[in-house]
């Protein structure tokens, strides 16, 4: 059986989806690995990086789609690539099947297998395949790391012979992976942190990293079965945004991080609150790409709201492509891992595995 991986569209997407390291794990199980040309040329990683490795180096994207049985990808292939795929071949990747429910559906009818890894269930044994984990942790890392780097101030308290400078006032809004994350970094690099989530469980964890966990009086938890952020009601909303309104007064940093799976990013950070923070102060917005938590948040773009800075990447991670890479490369392998039937030497699509029956786009 033959594991492939063709290059991404490097205007978007920097990251790999296998990298040297991998490439013998999968030749451990027996697998081929086949990648195109020059596909980690741009992250300083050589063709002979991976030829060492036993890798095989096809000429094209088409070769590789043509020679693979499986096709590990970061994101969905192009139109182009998704018409070369043939019968009972494997996509796995980061497909995203809200957006792209028409182009799965053609593909999956002709009996193509798609799995979509950000649809990985949250049970102990998905751990080590959870991409959502791994890339929001360097997200997270990344964001107060920027936004530190655009603001104009110190960010520790400094006591000096001149006189102190007050530590920075950091919001994170949304208490995930990537939240967690940049709490945890903050307070590393000598800020005060108060955060925010409509999960009530992650007021434990924000306090064991330092942080002071704002709560919304009278709320409830608003958390699903499987780990993730509930909508919340009107009244809940209005109620966050009466607490946030009179926090933001004091706040010089802003960390967005709060998404629901396969819906709009909720705007939590509304333009009347930005106009009562203080000049100079920053907002970055993670959730840029699915809509943005700020109300004046564009992709790509530095919004400046009467001196507030608002900060909206498309793909942070492009910024920590080899970093995340190798976190994203291990996931793939755990999930292919599991798929592979080493007995049988094939792969096996066995449904009462909740990880395959969770992630299988049909």
């Amino acid at each position: 059986m033959i594991v492939g991986s063709i290059s991404e569209d490097k205007n978007v997407e920097s990251r790999i989806a296998i990298t040297p390291d991998v490439v013998k794990k999968y030749k451990s199980l027996g697998l081929e690995i086949n990648l195109s040309k020059d596909y980690a040329s741009h992250l300083g990683i050589n063709e002979d990086d991976y030829k060492v490795e036993g890798a095989n180096i096809l000429v094209s994207d088409e070769d590789v789609i043509k020679k693979s049985d499986v096709l590990l990808q970061m994101n969905i292939l192009s139109d182009e690539n998704l018409n070369k795929l043939k019968e009972n071949q494997y996509l796995i990747g980061v497909l995203n099947p809200y957006l792209n429910e028409k182009k799965l559906k053609e593909i999956t009818s002709k009996n193509i297998n798609c799995f979509s890894l950000e649809l990985l269930p949250r049970i102990t044994r998905a751990q080590s395949m959870d991409i959502l984990s791994s890339q929001a942790n360097l997200a997270g890392y990344k964001a107060v790391v920027d936004s530190f780097a655009y603001f104009q101030k110190a960010i520790p308290m400094m006591m000096t012979a001149a006189g102190t400078i007050s530590a920075a006032k950091v919001l994170v809004v949304g208490a995930g992976v990537a939240g967690l994350q940049a709490i945890a970094t903050a307070k590393r690099m000598g800020a005060i942190v108060f955060a925010t989530d409509v999960r009530l469980a992650s007021k434990e964890q924000v306090e064991s990293l330092g942080g002071k966990f704002l709560i919304v009086e009278g709320a409830e938890n608003l958390e699903t079965e499987g780990g993730y952020a509930k909508e919340t009601s009107d009244d809940f909303k209005k109620r966050q945004e009466e607490l946030l309104k009179e926090t933001l007064k004091k706040i010089d940093i802003v960390i967005c991080t709060a998404l629901i799976p396969g819906k709009k990013a909720p705007i939590i950070i509304k333009k009347d609150m930005i106009a009562v923070m203080q000049n100079g102060s920053v907002i970055y917005d993670l959730a840029a790409s699915q809509g943005g938590n700020s109300e004046l948040t564009k992709v790509n773009e530095i919004i400046d709201s009467n001196g507030v800075k608002i900060m909206g990447e498309a793909n942070i991670l492009n910024k920590l492509p080899v970093s995340a890479s190798n976190l994203f490369a291990k996931n793939m392998f755990n999930f292919v891992n599991n798929l592979y039937d080493k007995e049988k030497k094939n792969f096996e699509i066995n449904l009462e595995d909740e990880i395959i029956e969770k992630t299988m786009v049909k």
